[in-house]
């Protein structure tokens, strides 16, 4: 009698170890269902920004690109809105000005200086740059982004001696 009671346990034991087994696969495919559906992600489509939509109309190009947390922003020059230089000669304020316009850039999308992870400045003049640039200090001050500094023959317009370009990280 021994042996069809052991046999009997045993096939017990087996029956519920499938059954275990069988729910533990269910509730394995249903997360992965779960998982699948969450992966989904629909695909970001640019912001462009214009700061002067005439100007960069008729040079053909942008002023910022949004993707994502991610923006880019094209050189700023110290301009009127007609694309007429100012400042002319003075690098302490045509930098004033490429700063003054860059903020706006970054307030239309949520943004400050602290966003700013990569800044790269184009001078005609290294020396004078070099002379001015301790009013970057009043930009960022919780800390300077990477970037170059690169001293060109030209830009532009013959009268710009600055140009500085931005890449940000926004934080959601």
């Amino acid at each position: 009698m021994k042996i069809p009671t052991n046999r009997l346990a045993l096939m017990a034991t087996l029956f519920a170890m499938a059954f275990v087994f069988q729910c533990c696969e269910q509730k394995q495919k249903e997360e992965t269902r779960e998982v699948e559906e969450e992966v989904i992600v629909e695909p970001e489509k640019p912001e462009y920004f214009l700061l002067r939509p005439e100007v960069e109309k008729a040079y053909g190009y942008s002023h910022a690109v949004k993707i994502g947390n991610s923006i880019k922003i094209s050189g700023a020059v110290s301009m009127d809105d007609e694309g007429n230089p100012t400042a002319i000669g003075d690098m302490e304020q045509q930098m004033k000005n490429c700063y003054a316009d860059l903020e706006k850039i970054l307030k239309h999308f949520g943004c400050t200086f602290d966003d700013v992870v990569k800044e790269d400045v184009f001078t005609t003049d290294m020396a004078q740059m070099l002379e001015k640039s301790a009013y970057r200090a009043e930009i960022y001050k919780n800390g300077f982004p990477t970037g170059s500094w690169l001293e060109v023959k030209g830009l532009a317009l013959p009268e710009f001696m600055v140009e500085i370009e931005l890449e940000v990280h926004k934080s959601e």
